[in-house]
């Protein structure tokens, strides 16, 4: 129980030190991490995510509707909802259109939004344009039914939602990361398929153990076509205990002599790999290679070449 301020005989407020600093400490890091950092479990965004997909739907850019320049949409999200910085606010919309970042992208994208290469390396928001994807309504669809809370803006002039009525956990399905103050999450993302069957048996069967949902949730799905590794048993207990890493390996067959790579791990760069082999190339550390090619293009993300010196390498 908190004790009663004490003051002073001028009227000032007077604290120990260390009830201050554990006080402001907390407050700060319950702020950065339900405000800022964290995506929120109910519908797996943070808030500028948020901000982002509701002032789209208010600017009527649906999956039906024309692109629209990004420039506007981070203007209405800044002047209403995110009186923060425009880059950053501009880099959380690029994320979200990005294939290869986000499992079921929310925001469908016109012009240069980065590469698995470089996801660093699109155009500035005035030559991009922007519209929400199909899978946004998953979010929004169920909005105008008095189905969530709804909070003034920051100035009060307008209304903005607590958290978007996900119909599925997005928290799941396109995963989530996040550095707080004291914890950090990093939640892979999953299936949309195998999502819904685990949530249409844990309603059926509101007793169902965690053995029971794994039936139908195996494993993580990531954006890339990259194999995981992990055994099956190490999985189990990754859900069991909520912490835990993964492995995968990159998809690859033999074309004409030559291994191509088709898929890497997820995050993993296809120009960083092909300049750590060229560097055990120069090292005399792989002898049995020829040569490297990235031939990966719009219709090809990811195609690495390399090139045995013989047919006979195994």
């Amino acid at each position: 129980m908190d004790q009663e301020p004490q003051y002073n005989a001028e009227g000032i407020e007077q604290l120990p030190l260390h009830r201050f600093t554990e006080k402001a400490y907390l407050d700060y890091s319950m702020y950065v991490i339900l405000d800022r950092a964290l995506p929120y479990i109910g519908d797996g965004l943070k808030p500028v995510q948020r901000r982002i997909v509701y002032a789209m739907s208010e600017l009527g850019l649906s999956a039906a509707s024309k692109h629209k320049k990004s420039a506007r949409t981070v203007g209405d999200v800044l002047g209403k909802f995110h009186p923060h910085g425009d880059s950053a606010c501009y880099e959380a919309m690029v994320l979200m259109a990005q294939d290869f970042s986000y499992r079921y992208p929310l925001i469908d994208g016109q012009g240069n939004w980065g590469s698995a290469d470089d996801p660093k390396s699109f155009a500035a928001m005035r030559y991009t344009e922007a519209r929400l994807t199909p899978y946004a309504q998953v979010l929004l669809s169920e909005l105008g039914q008095g189905t969530v809370e709804w909070l003034p803006n920051f100035d009060g002039t307008l209304k903005e939602p607590a958290m978007l009525p996900a119909r599925l956990p997005n928290v799941l399905l396109n995963g989530a990361t996040g550095i707080a103050v004291g914890m950090a999450t990093d939640i892979p993302p999953h299936n949309l398929r195998e999502v819904a069957a685990a949530c249409i048996h844990l309603i059926e069967n509101p007793d169902a153990t965690l053995a029971d949902l794994c039936e139908h949730v195996p494993g993580p799905d990531f954006p890339t076509e990259a194999e995981i590794v992990t055994p099956r048993t190490e999985l189990r207990k990754i859900y069991e205990s909520g912490g835990g890493s993964l492995r995968l390996r990159a998809r690859w067959h033999k074309d004409q002599g030559a291994i191509v790579l088709t898929a890497l791990p997820y995050q993993v760069s296809g120009a960083r790999v092909l300049e750590q082999i060229a560097a055990q190339m120069q090292a005399k550390k792989l002898p049995w290679i020829e040569d490297l090619r990235d031939e990966s293009d719009h219709e090809n993300p990811t195609r690495l070449v390399i090139v045995p010196r013989s047919n006979r390498v195994d």
